[in-house]
C-alpha cells in the first residue's frame, strides 16, 4: 500500500497529464468522426438531390416530348377542323357565285347584305384562328409545366425525399390523360361562345368599313387590332380563361363521363387540383398584354 501511495504521489502529475492527453485525443477522434460524418451526409444528400433534379428533367423532358408529339398535333388538327365547321363560308360563297352566273337571282340589297356578312365572318374567323391557335399553346405549355412539377413530385417521394408531406396523393396515369385530354374544352364547348363574342366584335370593329375600302397588310392589322381589342375588352377580365377551360370542374366531368367506365363526382381528385392549379396560373396572366404584344409587332 505504502509503494503505490508513494506511486501515486511522485506520479500523480504525469498521470493525470496522460489522461488528459488521452482524453483529448480521444474527444479530437469524436470531433472528426463526426465531421466526417456530416461530411457523408452531406455529400449523399447532394448525390440525392441531383438524382431527383435528373429524375425531374427527365420526367419534364418526356411529358413536354408527348404535348409535341401529340397533344399539341391533335389539339391543333382538332381546332381547325371546328373553326372550319363553326366557321363556314362556303354557303355564303356558293350564292354569291350563283348570284354572278345568274345575276337575276340576287338583287343588289341582297348581294350586298351577302358581302357584308362575308366580310364580318371573314374577319371572325381569321381572329378566331389566330386566339385559338395561341391561347390553346398557351394552355398546353401550362399543362407541361404543372404535370411536370407533380410528377417530380411523385418521383421525390418515390426516392425516399423527408421534404415532401407524407398525404401528398400520387397522380395516376388515367388522370394524367384526362388532365391533357382537358385542352379540347375550347374545340368542344367554348367555341359557340367564344365566336359570337368575336363576331360580336367584328361587327363593332367594321361598322365604318365599306367594301369599296383598301385592304392593305396595314389596314388589314389594323383592323384585326380593333376586333382584338374589342373582344378583350367583353366580360371580366379572366373571361377568356373560361373559354378555354370550365368554371366548374364537376361540370367537364359529367360531361366527359360517358367516355370512362367509372366517374368520381364527389370529393376532390388529383384532376380536380390540377384543373384548379391550372386555371390559377392562366389567371394571372394579363391577357391583353400578353396578346396584345404578340400581334402588334
Amino acid at each position: 500500500m505504502l509503494s503505490l501511495s508513494d506511486f501515486w504521489r511522485r506520479h500523480r502529475r504525469k498521470i493525470f497529464i496522460t489522461t488528459g492527453v488521452l482524453g483529448g485525443g480521444y474527444l479530437l477522434y469524436k470531433l472528426y468522426d463526426s465531421q466526417r460524418r456530416i461530411a457523408d451526409l452531406d455529400r449523399q444528400q447532394c448525390e440525392h438531390d441531383e438524382l431527383l433534379k435528373a429524375q425531374m428533367q427527365a420526367h419534364y423532358e418526356e411529358v413536354q416530348r408527348i404535348a409535341d408529339a401529340t397533344t399539341l398535333p391533335h389539339a391543333m388538327h382538332y381546332l381547325s377542323i371546328r373553326i372550319a365547321e363553326e366557321l363556314d363560308l362556303s354557303p355564303l360563297t356558293d350564292k354569291l357565285l350563283r348570284g354572278k352566273e345568274q345575276p337575276y337571282t340576287l338583287s343588289s340589297s341582297e348581294k350586298l347584305e351577302l358581302w357584308d356578312r362575308l366580310k364580318i365572318l371573314s374577319f371572325t374567323k381569321l381572329v378566331v384562328a389566330l386566339w385559338a391557335v395561341t391561347m390553346v399553346s398557351l394552355y398546353i405549355r401550362v399543362q407541361v409545366n404543372i404535370l411536370g412539377r407533380h410528377l417530380y413530385i411523385d418521383t421525390a417521394r418515390g426516392l425516399g425525399s423527408s421534404d415532401l408531406p407524407e398525404d401528398a396523393d400520387l397522380i395516376d396515369r388515367d388522370d394524367q390523360q384526362k388532365f391533357l385530354a382537358s385542352v379540347d374544352y375550347l374545340a368542344n364547348y367554348g367555341m359557340q361562345a367564344m365566336i359570337s363574342n368575336v363576331q360580336a366584335a367584328a361587327d363593332e370593329a367594321l361598322k365604318g368599313k365599306q367594301l369599296r375600302d383598301i385592304f392593305n397588310t396595314a389596314v388589314l392589322h389594323e383592323t384585326f387590332m380593333q376586333i382584338l381589342e374589342v373582344f378583350m375588352s367583353m366580360g371580366s377580365p379572366h373571361q377568356w380563361v373560361d373559354f378555354l377551360m370550365p368554371q366548374d370542374i364537376r361540370f367537364y366531368k359529367l360531361v366527359t363521363a360517358s367516355g370512362h367506365d367509372e366517374t368520381t363526382l364527389s370529393g376532390a381528385t388529383k384532376f380536380d387540383e390540377l384543373m384548379v392549379e391550372t386555371r390559377a396560373v392562366l389567371s394571372r396572366f394579363v391577357h391583353h398584354t400578353c396578346f396584345g404584344k404578340l400581334y402588334s409587332t
